[in-house]
């Protein structure tokens, strides 16, 4: 790359054979607007890749690939810091910080521009193929749209690049002593205009893909059903699907499940309240008409069922409390649902598990696996019905909760058992295979801890002195609630009144009311589960297998 002055003289519309050597005194760019052009060109870039995900089949988000491939490789412990941070917001979070990096890395790129173009032509392809790399570890990716994908990329960001420091003004900025004369304002004012009509196309198409994307799943599964469905959740009058009535119906919750306490956690969660945490930082989209699931691994026999022949098996309800292993104490990564789908105990019947099967592992669309031991679902001493669920309150399972179908294990944490997006199930040993998030230091084997939460009042609010309703939820999937005890500033425990449990895999409610006096008070709340074990007091937290301690709040007495 040349200084030549003749290079000054050629116009910002060359071709881009020729435009290389428009911007050879690139480095003469001042260093604000050589920034703000590798950012704009990256951004070009990355809304590319948004926007052809968007439009296309097969193509995953480029800044979701990244993010998802940054998950995997986190160290251990890292998720709770994330979840700590952001809650159920950690997805968001995540698609953000990629997002600021990428651009970051843009301005980087456009600085380097000013002394080696070829250099930072490198640098965007070197970026684009981070993303093409991470998307096709996507088992649900194209390779060949992958590829084409990038190059456009790539392509696209280049030009930009190219385009931006070609219209950039030239020499060092103003300074006092120099005025500034009408051709810089030109200059300036000419890039200005070009930077941000191709933010604003990038802005729009990347939120154009995003949306297309986000919306893909619910469209899917919608679609699955015609479009709509009824109010027993079996589709609407041109479904293509339907889901037939249960042969073993969960009886409805009758009064005395609940208190009317304000403020109390519903003894079943709506479908769009419910709490979720998986690794997908965009909902899988999965074409029922193409999905079958697959028991294989140590059985008589290899069993490919359809969503068709999987609802045609006799369906069961069952009322199922599930958590999430981050769940920090007084958390709400927590909730309990109606799930209704065949038993896994017979799906697995159909394959014949063989003798030396001592693991099931459940593996998602995208590869993601769990794992548990099959001695779970054959306790003499607490049968356990773990279910295929293709509904969740009545309602075909939405997109966002694993449609077309999902695993829910009673008693068992999330991430050792309640598959999304479930694609195949795999009988071996538990020495053959770790799940996914055991080699990242959380426990092999993770039966939900017995929890109890205070709801109401709120941690930090203040009531009126007199009579107090304290409530919550508490839980011990599947051993049942048999005792809940609530006590003022380490005083005595008093008993709190429990709701009728739904069964023992589900929470129940529990209500205690305080004569409250005047000043600042901590209550605190423990359980005890069906066997007579008492909630521990010891703190730990959440990994490797969950989170123990008592529930405390402060609360101000008027």
């Amino acid at each position: 790359m040349t200084d030549h002055p003749a290079a000054q003289a050629r116009p910002a519309s060359a071709t881009p054979a020729s435009t290389a050597s428009a911007v050879g005194p690139a480095r003469r760019v001042p260093v604000a607007f050589a920034a703000l052009g590798g950012l704009v060109a990256a951004g070009t870039a990355l809304a590319t890749g948004e926007l052809l995900a968007g439009l296309l089949n097969g193509l995953p988000s480029p800044v979701a690939a990244v993010g998802s491939a940054a998950i995997d490789f986190a160290p251990p412990g890292s998720k709770d810091v994330v979840i700590s941070l952001f809650g159920t917001n950690d997805k968001t979070a995540i698609l953000v910080l990629v997002t600021l990096v990428v651009l970051a890395l843009g301005a980087g790129i456009g600085l380097l521009a000013r002394r080696r173009l070829a250099f930072a032509g490198w640098a965007i392809v070197a970026l684009v193929a981070v993303g093409g790399l991470a998307s096709l570890r996507d088992p649900t990716a194209t390779g060949p749209l992958v590829v084409i994908a990038a190059a456009l990329e790539a392509g696209i960001g280049l030009q930009a690049l190219v385009v931006l420091l070609a219209a950039a003004p030239r020499g060092a900025a103003p300074r006092p002593e120099r005025p500034t004369d009408a051709s810089d304002l030109r200059g300036r004012r000419g890039f200005l205009l070009q930077a941000g009509a191709l933010g604003a196309l990038a802005l729009v198409g990347g939120a154009v893909g995003r949306t297309m994307l986000s919306g893909r799943a619910d469209a899917t599964a919608g679609d699955a059903f015609g479009g709509g469905t009824g109010s027993n959740g079996s589709g609407g009058a041109n479904a293509r699907l339907t889901i037939r009535q249960a042969v073993d119906p969960a009886p409805a919750p009758g009064p005395d499940a609940s208190f009317n306490v304000p403020g109390i956690t519903p003894v079943i969660v709506p479908n769009d309240q419910f709490y979720r945490i998986d690794t997908e930082l965009i909902t899988p989209s999965v074409d029922v008409s193409g999905w079958s699931l697959r028991v294989f691994g140590m059985v008589d026999k290899e069993v490919n069922l359809t969503f068709a022949e999987l609802v045609q098996l006799p369906l069961i309800e069952r009322y199922v409390t599930i958590a999430c292993v981050s769940n920090e104490v007084g958390g709400n990564l927590v909730g309990n649902a109606k799930w209704t789908g065949p038993k896994l105990a017979d799906v697995l019947a159909m394959a014949g598990v063989q003798a030396g099967a001592t693991q099931i592992v459940p593996r998602s669309v995208d590869g993601w696996t769990a794992g548990f031991p099959t001695s779970w679902l054959h306790d003499p001493a607490h049968p356990r019905d773990a279910v295929i669920a293709v509904k969740m309150n009545d309602a075909p399972l939405p997109a966002e909760h694993g449609f077309p179908a999902r695993l829910i294990v009673p008693g068992l944490y999330g991430y050792v058992s309640a598959t999304k997006w479930l694609k195949e199930i795999q009988l071996t040993t538990l020495e053959a295979i770790d799940a996914y998030w055991v080699p990242r230091g959380w426990a092999k084997e993770a039966p939900i801890l017995t929890q109890s939460r205070i709801d109401v009042p709120h941690d930090g609010g203040s009531v009126n002195a007199g009579p107090v309703a304290v409530a919550g939820v508490a839980w011990a999937p599947d051993r049942g609630i048999s005792k809940v005890e609530v006590r003022v500033d380490r005083g005595a425990w008093q008993t709190a009144t429990l709701a009728t449990e739904l069964s023992a895999a589900t929470w129940v409610q529990w209500k205690w009311v305080w004569q409250a006096a005047s000043g600042q008070h901590i209550l605190e709340v423990r359980a005890t589960d069906g066997t007579g074990a008492v909630q521990t007091d010891r703190v730990t937290p959440p990994d490797p297998d969950g989170a123990r301690g008592h529930h405390q709040i402060a609360v101000q007495v008027a």
